[in-house]
């Protein structure tokens, strides 16, 4: 056995909280119908409902985030339409065109850390519209953000409303990725999860990174999801055993599990991001959440390589590289302790050695 490794490669490493392990062993000799259509599954669903401030919302619960995506996008965009997308989001560079498998193209736009403006849709869809030959090319069905960004970043109240008033404007549903939803809403000012439903018209809930072994919630205003129930099948994201699904999001909401754990990882992130710049290191961006990005020596980076995980962001630089470090529910103090002692070592010998 090697030295411990720190975990801060991602938010899915660990399994599950302790409180939705508990609950799916406590469930687990329960013989229940599949396919969602189990009592869990059901209370799950009204809960949300009820935390959404949408007792009609449409609530569906799916196995993955990918699955979710090309699913939520394929069930409102018409055959041969596309969906604009920030040129870093998720859809575009990290789910092996999944999207575009199904035969909607990803349409990108300029962003500012991962966040599309509403003038810069506003000017697309304007000048898409306005060539007279837009039949020939592939017109957008939808307009897709996601909160937090890839960056960690998160929009505003008055960002989002600005960028869903566009899409109202020119007829466009606006969809929210909200794999990392719950770390978003604890480091926002201004958006709640009550909120969401009149900023947008279809959202999910992100479990997998957030404290469940596995699984997300869609959650919609009625009449745009279509069909959903055979195309999340299609899409490979229905499981027989919903119930499992039913269970996980039934605990993380009954007990407020998942906006606590949330913000414990935002602050364990932000005494993460104060401890590197004490040590010297300037963070890239300006990431609330828990995703924290960093440009640093080549060399202190190949010395944390040995005690922790991390994600180099980009190709490798000559002398310096940009790294991220994700905190999660799972994520401890001693742990965040741990790393910045080893950055501040470090900096402190690079010191001496002037």
């Amino acid at each position: 056995m090697g030295k411990p490794i720190l975990n801060f490669a991602t938010d899915y490493m660990c399994g599950a909280l302790p409180e939705v392990l508990d609950a799916l062993v406590k469930t687990n000799l329960e013989a229940t119908p599949g396919y969602g259509e189990d009592c869990y599954c059901k209370a799950a669903k009204e809960l949300i409902r009820s935390l959404c401030n949408c007792p009609d919302a449409e609530v569906w619960l799916t196995s993955g985030g990918t699955q979710t995506n090309a699913t939520v996008i394929d069930s409102v965009v018409r055959p041969g339409q596309g969906v604009i997308a920030a040129t870093s989001s998720h859809i575009n560079v990290h789910e092996s065109g999944a999207v575009e498998a199904y035969g909607h193209k990803v349409l990108t736009l300029p962003e500012t850390e991962g966040k599309i403006s509403a003038a810069d849709l506003e000017l697309w869809l304007t000048d898409f519209y306005a060539d007279e030959t837009w039949q020939h090319m592939v017109e957008p069905g939808l307009v897709y953000i996601t909160f937090p960004t890839e960056y960690g970043t998160t929009y505003s109240r008055h960002e989002v409303e600005a960028i869903h008033d566009v899409c109202q404007r020119f007829n466009k549903p606006l969809y929210i990725d909200g794999a990392r939803l719950g770390y978003g809403l604890a480091a926002s000012d201004d958006i709640q999860l009550s909120d969401l439903l009149n900023l947008c018209e279809v959202f999910y809930i992100g479990g997998t990174k957030q404290g469940t072994l596995f699984g997300e919630a869609v959650v919609a205003r009625p009449g745009i999801l279509h069909n959903f129930f055979t195309q999340t099948k299609r899409h490979g994201g229905l499981m027989a055993k919903g119930r499992l699904l039913g269970v996980q999001f039934l605990t993380l909401f009954e007990n407020d599990l998942y906006l606590s754990a949330s913000a414990k990882a935002v602050a364990l992130a932000a005494s993460l991001r104060a401890n590197f710049i004490a040590a010297g290191y300037e963070p890239v961006g300006n990431s609330p959440t828990n995703q924290q990005f960093f440009r640093l020596p080549n060399a202190l980076i190949d010395h944390l390589a040995d005690i922790a995980t991390f994600e180099l962001w980009g190709a490798r630089g000559s002398e310096y590289s940009v790294v991220r470090f994700v905190t999660s529910w799972a994520t401890t103090a001693d742990e965040v302790a741990q790393l910045s002692a080893a950055v501040a070592d470090f900096a402190a010998n690079a010191q001496t050695m002037k």
